[in-house]
């Protein structure tokens, strides 16, 4: 402890950080005297990734100065994270951002998805020591880095099987059990929808459910999409549209990177984390627009357009999770684009009846910087799910409310209030000095909602 390599206990000699807001640069701050002149012969402000620093004779760091603007993002420290080289540091001050909003920007800023490269450098470390908050700043970085590995490595190397084998991985280190039913087993145990959304792809679909815990505590159940690629199937994306799709399994390394917190730090829940994973292909096995199929809960769906696949999956997901009657149950979904044009690429929307589970899920967003938005189930919307042949369709015609309706028609399949749906887009633009590519979206609000419920 800790492990993660952004990250130490403790440092001999650590290069001090300061960091300051505008208002604290403009109020005469107590900096070492060189440091301060550097910073004003660098015209610094204060303003948000704003950095100086001063250097020893021989060249080496001396101190660094990081602006943090009205520390109004708490991922700032990203900023300074990806821009300062190899070495250990230590932040002296950071009035305006809390020791974990340090933590958590400086481990997301000194990420680097390395799988594939044939060169790399090791990232600067954060002195954070070694007690509980150090340790829990430490776990949650971990999950993180685990599920932005997944969303960024390409479906050849991230199919079904390979989510599988990371699920796997996880119950080994933790004590959890696993068990996957997978291809045609699939209809013999009732996942229908699994089976149809997946049996075009050269992988098997599977649904995986991993167990851990003890069942007399309360039933957590966590449920993430994992389409490992979608072309869309017989609907097919066009190029651009497809070109990100390695990412649809993002819903699956969310409720992954979850379970793991949950298995980490020991919560006091029975824990049942459910990923049905698929890819959504194309061949002469491909289900089609017009195809009805049944479910496991037994509703019928027509199909309107196959590029709705992950509600299909989700909603036999759903229904599995649904039937012991769990105290809570939380899905993540890379599910509609509706939900990037509603809120944009930072806000996480999420969906849920429980007024109690809303407001701690707003709460949550608001003391952890992690942002998230409540979004309506407006049933009248349902309407827009009509099927003259079946019981609903999976796609409405019109585009109005797509990231609604698509909660709406999940909610079909669920029978407890105690349910959020989380529509999170598993990705970030170039930011904070990194490449764009997978993020948390919501992950670490959800997190916090769960700590203060069981913890």
């Amino acid at each position: 402890m800790p492990f993660h390599p952004a990250f130490m206990g403790e440092a001999n000699e650590a290069i001090p950080v300061y960091m300051l807001t505008q208002a604290q640069w403009g109020a005469g701050p107590d900096l070492p005297p060189a440091l301060y002149a550097q910073a004003r012969a660098s015209q610094f402000r204060g303003a948000a990734g704003q950095c100086v620093w001063t250097a020893r004779p021989n060249g080496e760091m001396e101190a660094v100065l990081f602006g943090i603007g009205q520390a109004e993002d708490r991922l700032v420290v990203a900023m300074l994270a990806a821009k300062l080289p190899p070495g250990d540091y230590q932040i002296v001050c950071h009035d305006g951002l809390s020791v974990e909003d340090c933590a958590v920007g400086w481990s997301d800023g000194a990420y680097r998805f390395r799988t594939y490269l044939a060169e790399t450098e090791d990232p600067p470390r954060l002195v954070i020591g070694t007690n509980a908050a150090a340790a829990e700043m430490d776990r949650q970085a971990v999950a993180i880095d685990r599920l932005r590995d997944m969303v960024n490595t390409p479906a050849e190397d991230m199919g079904p099987v390979q989510i599988q084998a990371v699920i796997s991985e996880l119950a080994e280190r933790y004590g959890a059990s696993v068990d996957c039913t997978i291809a045609d087993a699939l209809l013999e145990t009732n996942y229908p929808m699994i089976h149809a959304v997946g049996r075009a792809g050269a992988q098997a679909p599977r649904f995986i459910e991993l167990s851990s815990g003890d069942p007399a505590h309360p039933e957590l159940a966590l449920v993430g999409k994992g389409v490992a690629f979608d072309t869309g199937g017989l609907n097919i994306k066009t190029g651009s549209y497809m070109r990100l799709m390695k990412k649809d399994m993002g819903g699956a390394a969310h409720a992954i990177a979850l379970a793991e917190l949950v298995m980490s730090a020991q919560l006091p829940v029975y824990l049942k984390l459910y990923v049905p994973a698929v890819e959504n292909a194309i061949s002469g096995q491909a289900f089609r627009p017009g195809d009805i199929l049944s479910s496991r809960k037994g509703l019928n769906v027509e199909i309107d357009n196959t590029d709705a696949e992950g509600r299909l999956i989700l909603a036999d997901a759903l229904s599995r999770a649904c039937e012991s009657d769990p105290d809570l149950v939380i899905d993540f979904a890379t599910l509609t684009g509706a939900a990037r044009i509603a809120l944009g690429p930072d806000l996480a929307p999420f969906y849920t009846d429980d007024e109690a589970l809303a407001r701690a899920m707003r709460q949550a967003s608001s003391e952890t910087g992690d942002p998230a938005w409540q979004m309506p189930l407006w049933q009248p919307y349902k309407d827009m799910l009509k099927s003259p042949i079946a019981d609903l369709v999976n796609s409405a015609a019109s585009g109005f409310a797509g990231s609604i309706t698509a909660a709406i028609f999940l909610k079909q399949f669920v029978n407890t209030e105690r349910w959020m749906h989380l529509d999170v887009w598993a990705w970030r633009e170039a930011k904070y000095g990194r490449p764009a590519g997978g993020a948390a979206c919501g992950l670490r609000a959800v997190w916090s909602l769960l700590k203060k419920r069981y913890g």
